[in-house]
């Protein structure tokens, strides 16, 4: 593994999300003094927090999987998760409802989701699950250790036994028909293949490697921290620093000094931050501008979302995750992914955290997200200055004709958020799911993240390896951490 030359006594993050501050107690735990920089006034970055009438609204994810991934950050600097996090596992995962007005609750437990599947859909289909369970299971453990939590220096480091072995569970074929291998029903396929999306991608064209997105949510387990997403960032970030790292918040970073091939200083409005070396975490267009270069190749941005974000007088669903599917589902992709179209029969992900915390919102209130995928501002460049209050009220329309009667009209608050908002946060192309991973964008092709011509210049966060959600990104930082310290922690994971 290549790793940063030179002294790397004192590294500088630029960025307090996920990424950063995962690499930050990497970074600690293995002696370097760290200086955090965040322009925003507390942690997170896309996992913030915004008070809204008395409600705690979540401002990015609102699905957390894999936390021994966040007991590994915390670990490097000898502290737990379960000393830091309150994390509930949810129960159902998900609640799947469909058009024809069937419902499937989403449990990770095999045994009950063998029986609810049974229930659902018959002897056959509850056998192709365990199949499909089995299957989702082995092409984990066939790509994590090699092709996730991995540094990339060539294409050449995928040659493995684990290629050979993905190759063979049909990694490299798609999606979409790997998951009919083992499921007939359509309702059932796309609960196991909706993840997609989160990786920018149609379930149709994706690889099938990408189903492990789909253990990640359907085997490994959903959780929820109480206190909502945000407590994560806050428990890294509290963490790191009673290790030793240093938070400067509040303060924006305008520009990186170079010596040579070396990055000598970070410069912020008010001061310079001498380094040894940097790790930079934001967005790759501020990055790439803060590098001082254009970027070499023009990337594929995934769909954006709008999400609403509303504070009710009361709830629908004792579920915390909703997943309501339209009765269009590949038309939904082509739209959104290659038209650039709103979705003329969206599918929606209404998250309703109060149903885990009430204390997010006012006594007798509840909290809901409802978040709709759509174009992302380079493939639909819609206006949505103008746009957006209609589309708001179609998505309440919807959700009335989902079952949701009623929610209008107990709407108390609300923030729409669309693509234009991503962009003023600096997203590139106006969505907070970067760059999709497509075969030309995952693994070694995707944006390294050891800044060429830099001698001391590391990347982490969703653009980079290994690419978007909350595991990935927490990999990120320590990726980008080992290649600044040029050793790789002994992971337990198999």
């Amino acid at each position: 593994m290549r790793a940063v030359t030179g002294p790397t006594d004192h590294v500088v993050v630029v960025g307090a999300g996920l990424a950063g501050l995962a690499a930050a107690l990497h970074l600690a735990g293995a002696g370097r003094r760290v200086t955090v920089l965040e322009r925003a006034s507390h942690p997170g970055g896309r996992a913030g927090l915004r008070e809204l009438g008395g409600y705690r609204v979540d401002t990015g994810p609102t699905v957390l999987t894999m936390p021994e991934l966040v007991d590994e950050a915390l670990a490097a600097v000898g502290d737990s998760l379960a000393d830091r996090l309150d994390l509930l596992p949810l129960h159902p995962a998900y609640r799947a409802r469909f058009a024809d007005g069937s419902s499937l609750d989403v449990h990770t437990d095999a045994e009950a989701m063998e029986q609810a599947v049974r229930r659902f859909a018959g002897p056959a289909e509850a056998d192709g699950y365990r199949r499909l369970r089995r299957w989702l299971t082995e092409v984990y453990r066939a790509e994590m250790r090699r092709f996730i939590d991995a540094n990339f220096d060539s294409p050449l480091d995928l040659v493995s036994p684990e290629l050979a072995r993905l190759a063979a569970l049909g990694g490299f074929g798609r999606l979409g028909p790997a998951i009919g291998r083992f499921l007939r029903d359509e309702r059932l396929r796309r609960v196991f293949s909706f993840q997609a999306l989160y990786a920018g991608l149609d379930p149709r064209r994706a690889l099938a490697l990408y189903a492990v997105i789909s253990y990640m949510d359907t085997v490994n387990g959903v959780w929820f921290p109480h206190g909502g997403m945000h407590a994560l960032p806050t428990a890294l970030a509290e963490a790191a620093a009673d290790a030793g790292v240093e938070f400067r918040y509040g303060t924006e970073v305008t520009a990186l000094e170079r010596r040579g091939d070396r990055i000598t200083a970070v410069r912020t409005r008010d001061e310079r931050v001498p380094a040894d070396a940097v790790v930079l975490t934001p967005d790759l267009p501020v990055v790439h501008r803060l590098l001082g270069r254009r970027p070499r190749r023009r990337l594929r941005w995934s769909p954006s979302a709008v999400v609403l974000h509303a504070g009710t007088s009361r709830a629908w669903d004792d579920a915390h995750h909703t997943i309501s599917f339209g009765a269009a589902w590949h038309r939904t992709f082509t739209e959104i992914i290659r038209d650039g179209r709103l979705m003329t029969d969206p599918s929606l992900l209404v998250t309703r955290p109060t149903a885990t915390d009430p204390g997010l919102a006012p006594e007798g209130r509840e909290l809901h997200y409802v978040l709709a995928p759509c174009p992302n501002l380079r493939t639909g460049p819609v206006d949505w200055a103008r746009v957006g209050p209609a589309y708001r009220d179609e998505l309440l329309r919807e959700l009335e004709r989902r079952g949701f009667v009623g929610f209008a009209e107990s709407v108390e608050v609300h923030e729409l958020v669309t693509p234009a908002d991503w962009a003023a946060r600096g997203h590139a192309a106006g969505t907070p799911f970067s760059a999709a991973h497509t075969f030309s964008q995952t693994g070694p092709f995707r944006p390294r993240n050891l800044v060429g011509g830099l001698a001391n210049a590391v990347l982490a966060g969703s653009g980079t390896t290994p690419g978007v959600g909350v595991p990935p990104v927490l990999l990120s930082g320590k990726l980008a951490a080992q290649r600044v310290t040029g050793r790789a922690a002994v992971s337990s994971r198999n």
